[in-house]
């Protein structure tokens, strides 16, 4: 894992076990998970939402590969981007560690990571984002 300054606090952890999960919230209501988390459910509008780390590992659901930098981005293109559906039933739009679209696959099993975006903050430290590598890939 890269050592740097997250792009927004709250957004992950790192557990006990050295690996990196995302951080949801789960409604006391209707008992359903989102991410990032709201004061407020987004499925029910309750406000009994608590905080709750979501699975690191789940499947690939959609994918592409970004080949023109967005405005104000000074990483590395291509780069790969998707949507990841985790056991909580929930699907993450992520950045993916894989650039090339062709190597992936529908429901293909994957792993959260933390990498750097390419971009510095003030201090000249890199700025660190989640992504999802495909399982088994040494990334």
């Amino acid at each position: 894992m890269s050592e740097g300054v997250p792009v927004h606090e709250g957004l992950w952890e790192v557990g006990d076990d050295g690996k990196p999960r995302l951080l949801g919230g789960r409604c006391g209501t209707c008992d359903r998970h989102h991410f990032p988390r709201f004061p407020t459910c987004p499925w029910c509008s309750a406000g009994t939402v608590e905080g709750a780390p979501l699975s690191g590992e789940g499947r690939l659901w959609g994918w592409t590969s970004v080949a023109v930098a967005p405005p104000g981005y000074d990483g590395d293109v291509p780069f790969g981007f998707g949507v990841v559906e985790l056991p909580e039933g929930i699907r993450v739009v992520s950045r993916l560690t894989e650039d090339d679209a062709f190597a992936l696959e529908f429901g293909q099993p994957m792993r959260l990571t933390v990498v750097a975006l390419g971009s510095e903050n003030d201090g000249g430290e890199p700025m660190l984002t989640w992504a999802f590598s495909p399982e088994g890939a040494g990334r």
